[in-house]
């Protein structure tokens, strides 16, 4: 390689470099001008920079690339563990509102329970107290409060279920849910505070019921024993008249195998069952008032003539009056004094005009001196029922009533029955 003789242009001085290539006889040249060897050290230095970053990136791709990896698996990490978290406190949710749910379910059922309990108990309950209106026995407390008492306790008892099922139920679980967060209370709390008012408020009205029944059972026992007492004096008792009582029973269709009591440790089954017993006692009681001549066949007037020894009028001596006389002018009612059954209706003797009728048990009433007979052997006649005009047929000095009682054809007082009926008059209602 040769270098030629500088030349100048424009007055500058221009290197050049000639290289000369020999191969054989061939020679061959080649200028390198200054921009060729500025552009080939260039293009030689842009492609050592490109070698280099392409080298670099080829070394520290895979470093990038598991960094970039390993990031991406610790954020996947990261996001598994929150979501199991998440899972894990949704579970524990979960799990509380399925525990609450079946505390919640558990607590309606026993409330459900109670109140069937009550329903039943308020059926039995009201039928005895209207059996208890009916016969005029009253306790401490109207009857009217003791119905509006029970409703009321009923009433409480529904709205606490329905209070306990609304709050577990379709949206209202979601406000539930919110307001039991601020507040601090559970569903199953508030469960368990409604379950606790309730069944408090169960055991009051069953206290209440309780006591409402045993003043019910005191008062009707108390009744049935001043008319078994006002019988007893009257020369009668009442279980005397309990078997026709059965009789009217098993004329009306009862019947059925015998099976021995049932023994109930209820407290309230027990004091319904006395109830009933006082009840059923008093309407046998005043069934046998009724049947006996406890009335007065002519109301309002006076007594002329009393039971016993006295002068006669037609004879002038000492005989007994069977009865006694009531004044009362021609064609007065006179009524029968109880139930019965006409056994003589017209003339007898000196009786005149007479009506017999037959109470039961041995015991007849006679009304005679009659004007008119309204009656006739075998009616059926019930006390205070009209059986003839008063009048003065037979053996009598003058219009009045004479008026028997008799006993197995043994004449008795009437005034103890008269007296008795006076007594009897605040317990029949």
């Amino acid at each position: 390689m040769a270098e030629r003789p500088e030349n100048r242009v424009f007055g500058k001085r221009a290197q050049q470099h000639v290289v000369i290539l020999a191969s054989g006889d061939k020679i061959r040249h080649m200028t390198i001008r200054p921009w060729m060897a500025a552009a080939t050290f260039c293009f030689a230095g842009m492609f050592t920079v490109g070698y280099l970053a392409a080298t670099s990136y080829l070394v520290l791709r895979d470093d990038l690339i598991g960094a970039t990896m390993a990031r991406q698996a610790r954020m996947q990490h990261d996001y598994e563990d929150r979501i199991s978290a998440l899972r894990a406190q949704v579970d524990r949710v979960t799990s509380r509102q399925l525990l609450d749910q079946q505390v919640v379910e558990e607590k309606v059922a026993k409330l459900m329970q109670q109140q069937l309990a009550l329903s039943e108990r308020h059926g039995k309950l009201d039928a005895l107290l209207n059996r208890a209106d009916t016969d005029g026995v009253s306790g401490d407390m109207p009857l009217s409060d003791a119905r509006s008492l029970t409703e009321d306790r009923r009433a409480d008892a529904t709205g606490a279920i329905n209070a306990i099922m609304g709050s577990t139920g379709g949206a209202s679980k979601k406000s539930a849910a919110l307001a039991y967060a601020t507040t601090g209370e559970s569903v199953a709390d508030r469960a368990d505070r409604l379950f606790s008012r309730v069944t408090l408020s169960l055991k009051d009205l069953e206290h209440d019921q309780i006591g409402r029944i045993q003043s019910l059972t005191t008062g009707a026992s108390e009744t049935a024993d001043a008319i078994q007492t006002i019988l007893r004096r009257t020369g009668f008792d009442v279980a005397e008249t309990t078997i026709e009582d059965r009789q009217d029973d098993i004329e009306t269709g009862i019947g059925g195998p015998f099976v021995e009591p049932e023994a109930f440790n209820d407290p309230f089954e027990e004091s319904i069952n006395d109830l009933d017993a006082a009840l059923e006692r008093l309407d046998t009681a005043r069934r046998t008032a009724r049947k006996l001549p406890f009335g007065n066949p002519s109301p309002g007037s006076g007594i002329t003539s009393r039971f016993g020894n006295r002068t006669d009028p037609f004879l002038g001596r000492l005989a007994l009056h069977a009865g006694i006389d009531f004044r009362v002018s021609s064609g007065t009612e006179v009524r029968s004094t109880g139930a019965g059954t006409v056994v003589v209706a017209g003339r007898n003797g000196g009786y005149g005009n007479m009506v017999e009728i037959d109470h039961g048990n041995g015991l007849t009433t006679r009304y005679a001196h009659l004007s008119r007979v309204l009656v006739k052997v075998g009616d059926h006649i019930e006390a205070a029922d009209t059986v003839g005009l008063s009048g003065t047929t037979g053996r009598s000095t003058g219009p009045h009533l004479h008026y028997e009682v008799r006993r197995d054809g043994k004449a008795l007082d009437p005034m103890r029955f008269l007296t008795a009926g006076m007594k009897l008059t605040t317990y029949m209602n």
